[in-house]
């Protein structure tokens, strides 16, 4: 008997998420779409700050904006959505940055092999001063730690200040300070 009271218990709540499932995709489609307008540039922001190229950080936001819809459901907490969503994009730029390296070192192999391929481009309107120093800048913040190159990029490129930074790491304020010290001291040291 208590082996049917339970089959039956579970036939009936088995139901009512098949009837309830239609509201409760809708509602939970509209709540992603409003965490995505809280936050719709972010994610294009931290991947810039990454890869710095517009068209491949434009890339990385629009498959970390097709992940989060794909996972939005399976996400424990949703109030964390945009620290989700920062991680994320955070990882796929790091992986676009890492192809982009490899795929460049086999195009520098090619060309200085002779073989036709691209040839290195040049941002016409800065002076080769400015150039290098961005040149070197970008490589002194790529070799950061990951955790003080995140820091750096979301409170002094990114702008947020060290209260919102703590919470888009999920990371103390006092953390985010001494790692931001310790990036900016790291850079200083690097660009001398």
């Amino acid at each position: 008997m208590e082996a049917t009271a339970g089959n039956w218990i579970e036939t009936l709540t088995e139901a009512a998420a098949i009837l309830n499932s239609g509201s409760s995709e809708q509602s939970l489609e509209r709540e992603f779409e409003q965490r995505l307008a809280d936050c719709s540039t972010l994610a294009y922001r931290v991947a810039l700050g990454v890869v710095r190229n517009h068209g491949d950080a434009e890339d990385v936001a629009q498959e970390a904006f097709v992940r989060a819809h794909h996972h939005f459901s399976e996400l424990r907490d949703r109030d964390h959505f945009k620290a989700w969503l920062i991680r994320t994009t955070w990882r796929l730029a790091i992986d676009r940055q890492r192809s982009a390296a490899r795929r460049d070192r086999r195009e520098q192999t090619a060309y200085e092999l002779g073989t036709p391929g691209s040839t290195p481009g040049s941002t016409k309107d800065q002076t080769p001063e400015a150039r290098e120093f961005q040149r070197r800048l970008d490589c002194a913040i790529d070799a950061l730690p990951e955790d003080l190159r995140r820091v750096l990029i979301l409170a002094a490129i990114e702008g947020y200040d060290m209260r919102e930074t703590a919470a888009l790491l999920e990371i103390p304020e006092g953390t985010v300070r001494s790692r931001l010290h310790r990036a900016r001291k790291i850079l200083a040291e690097k660009l001398r």
